[in-house]
């Protein structure tokens, strides 16, 4: 089997960053809003790169990591949507002007791949160095499950971040968001736009996703570079991803319950490989092809189910999910 190389990770990486700079350039110098079909176009565009990428590594480095990349994929793609919906809260919370908006996703992609280099980095490390990290991280994604389920009809509080509190409390924000700017100058003083405090919600959200994505894909695979493309590829389609399917969020009911049952059996995956490693060889291990097929399985009827239901309820709203209850909720009993 071929090696990755440190060239392969360069040429990635340039491939990566390229592919950011033309999606900042888009948004930056030419402020727009982006209609159906340049999203559908850019949403294929995207796809196929990552299948494309995905084919030419299977038949590089064998079919084992080829599969290990696709439920990679799946995993941080099926994740990225539980993101949109997040950031739709946010867009809807601020009142971010339309043309706004692809400049704002496009700062939070840029921002979700610095965090999730860091975490794959740390992540790896760890890994490499003491093998009941998988014991923790199964543990991490099985709680993480069971709270995202728990509270799978709320959404979070995005008022009620920490880093917007503080923002708020502490920066000077102007009233308008004043073309987009970041830092702007009214009468002489110095002021943030309304558009730093979304920026800085966008980056507290993804420093929590990045969180729990991390370990999800390392239950499908140990192969930095597998978990750095999966979790590029997802992220890179993200922009144009919000554009196409913003107007069908709302009928994606089930798609919290399904992340839940997701990250619950890589949790499981997890902790079933750290006893095979640990504790004895007779402990049963979950493969990547039964792990592929799980997720997939899950999303189908996920998405299937969700229509359904929409159909026959067209009053059924979808929620992002949220790993902590409001305190408004929890009295009401939910």
């Amino acid at each position: 089997m071929a090696e990755i190389t440190m060239t392969v990770w360069v040429v990635t990486v340039a491939v990566i960053v390229g592919l950011l700079a033309l999606d900042l350039l888009l948004g930056w110098i030419k402020p727009h809003a982006v209609g159906f079909r340049e999203a559908t176009a850019w949403s294929v565009f995207y796809v196929v790169i990552a299948l494309a990428f995905g084919l030419w590594f299977m038949s590089t480095y064998g079919t084992q990591l080829g599969s290990e990349y696709f439920a990679g994929y799946l995993v941080e793609k099926s994740l990225s949507v539980d993101n949109l919906f997040v950031f739709v809260l946010i867009m809807t919370t601020f009142a971010v002007p339309e043309r706004h908006q692809h400049k704002v996703l496009t700062f939070g992609i840029i921002l979700a791949l610095i965090m999730r280099a860091i975490f794959i980095a740390l992540g790896a490390a760890l890994i490499s160095l003491f093998s009941f990290m998988f014991l923790l991280f199964g543990l991490l994604l099985i709680f993480t499950a069971v709270q995202l389920y728990r509270h799978r009809d709320e959404d979070p509080d995005v008022e009620d971040n920490v880093v917007v509190k503080a923002a708020r409390r502490f920066l000077p924000v102007t009233d308008d968001f004043i073309d987009g700017k970041i830092i702007t100058r009214v009468d002489g003083r110095r002021m943030v736009t309304p558009m730093f405090v979304v920026l800085l919600a966008i980056g507290s959200v993804d420093l929590l996703f990045a969180l729990d994505s991390i370990p999800a894909v390392f239950g499908v695979t140990q192969e930095p570079y597998i978990v750095f493309t999966a979790n590029a590829f997802a992220l890179l389609g993200l922009r144009a991803l919000f554009f196409l399917v913003r107007g069908l969020l709302d009928r994606l009911v089930y798609l919290s319950a399904g992340l839940a049952l997701i990250l619950a059996f890589i949790g499981l995956k997890l902790i079933l490989h750290w006893a095979h490693v640990d504790i004895s060889t007779d402990v049963p291990e979950i493969s990547t092809s039964l792990s592929l097929i799980f997720i997939g399985v899950v999303l189908t009827v996920v998405t299937v189910a969700s229509l359904a239901k929409t159909r026959k309820d067209p009053d059924a709203v979808a929620h992002a999910g949220s790993l902590r209850g409001h305190k408004d909720s929890e009295h009401s009993g939910r």
